[in-house]
């Protein structure tokens, strides 16, 4: 669902680099999604394949219901693809809504019997409904915008300067020229 690739079956336990370590520190984002996090960053991962022992004793600490709601929060924090979801459902309920308008103005035109009021009613009430999800899906992507913004991520991460080392001799002429 998520715009990065998150490596499968990878936890947060992991060594990381200076560089990324720095990087992930300068994301002011108050609730992390660690994996999600330094997939994003874009710095090369690779991964160490090792063999787990069973639990010797006791039970896990991370029952299903934390597991679940560390899922949600991924899809949350790096996914837009249920609020588009919204927006594709409530553009098939409103699209099956007048299809179905259609076929009820074909059955009063070939003078069925139809219950009065009824399917009026349900085409109304499926029409709207289908554009009010089109609506919350639109909104919705509009407020996840906004919350990709207030996450303050850095547009960029720079993984390494090349040709910074030493000033450029137009920049030095520059600087002498100026202090003089």
């Amino acid at each position: 669902m998520s715009s990065v690739v998150i490596p499968a079956d990878v936890g947060d336990f992991r060594l990381i680099d200076r560089k990324v370590l720095d990087a992930l520190r300068r994301m002011p984002e108050q609730d992390r999604f660690v994996r999600g996090m330094i997939a994003w960053l874009g710095f090369r991962q690779t991964e160490v394949t090792f063999h787990r022992l069973p639990r010797p004793a006791g039970e896990t600490k991370y029952p299903l219901f934390k597991m679940v709601r560390l899922a949600v929060n991924g899809a949350l924090s790096f996914s837009d693809a249920p609020l588009r979801l919204a927006i594709w459902l409530g553009l098939g309920v409103s699209a099956c809504a007048v299809l179905y308008g259609f076929y009820v103005v074909a059955l009063w035109l070939m003078n069925s019997h139809l219950v009065e009021g009824w399917s009026s009613t349900i085409i109304v009430i499926s029409f709207l409904c289908g554009i009010n999800m089109l609506m919350t899906g639109i909104m919705g992507l509009y407020i996840g915008r906004i919350h990709a913004e207030v996450k303050r991520r850095p547009l960029y991460v720079v993984s390494e300067k090349v040709g910074f080392e030493r000033e450029p001799k137009q920049m030095r002429a520059r600087s002498s020229a100026s202090a003089n």
